[in-house]
């Protein structure tokens, strides 16, 4: 079965890419779940005087992840924490266990997840959808202490 379509592109832009700018931010996390790095990474985006380019956004972990998803109803994430949990379940008999029952089924969730996402950026904001928010999800149990690498390539 083939749907119908209407698709239409806004006139191209060009800038010439006159700056790289990086920044590591660190997250506490309380244990499993998402944590919401949208204004940070918008506050970066500020302070590069970013105009137009891209934000690339790469956690230095193999238990933590990311993701841009839906930010208006948290039931979305609960549900969405429920589905990576089911996935990937702590009881499953798994051989590396050295950090813990969650340590092995956190790094599957990571691998069916991301660890780096791009963003296109104009105007100074990122071009995320109404609804979408940037995400930092810890699949451990226990709090930890997480990096996330920011960085702007483009116009200032």
């Amino acid at each position: 079965m083939v749907s119908t379509k209407t698709v239409s592109r806004s006139a191209p832009s060009s800038v010439a890419v006159n700056t790289v700018v990086t920044s590591v931010l660190a997250v506490r996390s309380s244990g499993r779940g998402f944590i919401d790095l949208t204004r940070e990474v918008a506050a970066f985006l500020g302070q590069a005087n970013a105009r137009e380019g891209a934000v690339s956004v790469f956690i230095r972990h193999t238990s933590a992840s990311l993701t841009i998803m839906e930010n208006a109803d948290p039931s979305v994430l609960q549900d969405l924490t429920t589905a990576l949990s089911r996935l990937a379940p702590e009881n499953a008999g798994w051989v590396h266990d050295t950090e813990g029952p969650d340590d092995m089924p956190g790094h599957i969730k990571t691998m069916l997840t991301s660890t780096s996402l791009q963003i296109p950026v104009r105007e100074g904001e990122m071009m995320l959808g109404t609804w979408q928010a940037i995400y930092l999800i810890e699949h451990r149990a226990r709090p930890h202490s997480r990096e996330v690498v920011l960085q702007f390539i483009g116009a200032a």
